[in-house]
């Protein structure tokens, strides 16, 4: 299944030509109008090919890796860490506005059908250490709930309802262009009353017609060890409130990781620098080696050069989701000659030194004597 030709766009697509190709296939393969069997599964393709299209991070995976990279990379539109808009049916809303109802020799959004509310987007910022063991974070949003006087509706209820004049409470207007081509129709929303097809001496005094109001809330959130910067956190109804008795939006809360002084992270995996002396690589020894999980001692092995790596397995990231699978700890070790030593290290060096330029020199006339035998 390429989600390319399922949109019928290029691979270079821009997100707002995608946005345009899905707006033009979804009307016509919304089941509530396409009654062909095939058509709710065609809807549904439609849908994730959007929603992976849409979302960067998913997007490079899927053009590297295909739909299998996304799997791989945890990537799914269930469970409490979505990464994407979710049902397909939310998605429809967003951009139509819910049910249909037939209008104007064709079909057209339903204005006093219910509405699903806006999604909303908060950024936060989170320590590298906290994003390693998880956290628990509280943060203020202000979002608009359910208006209480009107339920919702964004209507008087005690106003005597009024039909709007411009549209005649279709809540679209026709409008009619001749062009040398020939004549056209086009349907578009009334001006007057936004679609609803009210008067809007009828709309809410509280709320403006609006059916929410603007209210600020603190709420937890719980952020899973192993997410990284560009990791998005639905909590769902968190968003606008709907209309008409219409689902909440949700609210996405994108995360951005500080950096580590002290570690630095591919992926999964950990990467720290560890710097010993000359007599360490010569003969070995046991060092203490700090990871995201505290200290841990580590064999250097004799003769280690230096921009060699040591592994150490199971101590990088935690995979997001999972209390088992981890990345890697890669030590890379860099050898360091002092600048300065002491007399007595100066004779000992010295010492080293003569006894490997004599045991060279014995080698090499070793060898000279069994050439001329």
């Amino acid at each position: 299944m390429d989600y390319y030709q399922i949109l019928e766009v290029e691979k270079n697509a821009s997100k707002d030509e995608i946005k345009r190709a899905f707006r033009q296939k979804a009307r016509k393969l919304h089941p509530d109008v396409n009654k062909e069997p095939d058509a709710e599964e065609k809807f549904k393709e439609l849908g994730r090919a959007y929603e992976t299209l849409m979302d960067d991070n998913k997007r490079a995976l899927y053009d590297q890796y295909g739909e299998d990279g996304l799997k791989n990379a945890g990537y799914s539109s269930q469970g409490p860490f979505d990464f994407g808009f979710g049902d397909i049916n939310d998605i429809f809303s967003a951009f139509f506005g819910g049910g249909m109802e037939t209008g104007f020799g064709g079909y057209r959004e339903n204005p006093n059908a219910p509405r699903r509310g806006a999604d909303l987007r908060m950024d936060i910022q989170i320590d590298f250490m906290d994003a390693m063991k998880g956290i628990e974070r509280e943060i203020k949003i202000e979002h608009t709930e359910p208006c209480e006087t009107c339920n919702s509706t964004g209507f008087d209820k005690n106003a005597k309802e009024q039909v709007c004049k411009t549209c005649g409470g279709h809540g679209r207007v026709q409008q009619n262009t001749r062009t040398i081509l020939g004549s056209f129709t086009s349907v578009t929303t009334c001006p007057k009353c936004h679609g609803t097809g009210k008067s809007p001496e009828s709309f809410c005094k509280v709320c403006k017609g609006e059916g929410g109001i603007k209210k600020e809330k603190t709420i937890k959130i719980k952020i899973p060890k192993g997410v990284d910067t560009g990791s998005k956190i639905r909590l769902s109804n968190e968003g606008n409130a709907g209309k008409n008795g219409g689902h909440p939006g949700d609210l996405y809360v994108v995360l951005h990781v500080k950096e580590s002084e002290k570690f630095i992270r591919e992926g999964a995996d950990i990467h720290t620098i560890l710097e010993i002396s000359p007599s360490q690589a010569v003969l070995g020894d046991k060092v203490t080696v700090e990871t995201i999980d505290g200290n841990v001692e580590m064999s250097i092995p004799q003769g280690i050069q230096s921009l060699d790596k040591l592994l150490l397995k199971g101590r990088g990231v935690p995979f997001i989701g999972s209390d088992t699978q981890r990345g890697n700890h890669y030590v890379t070790v860099k050898v360091v000659t002092p600048k300065k030593i002491s007399k007595e290290e100066e004779q000992l060096y010295r010492m080293l030194y003569n006894i490997q330029k004599n045991t060279k020199e014995g080698i090499k006339d070793k060898v000279k004597a069994a050439l001329h035998r």
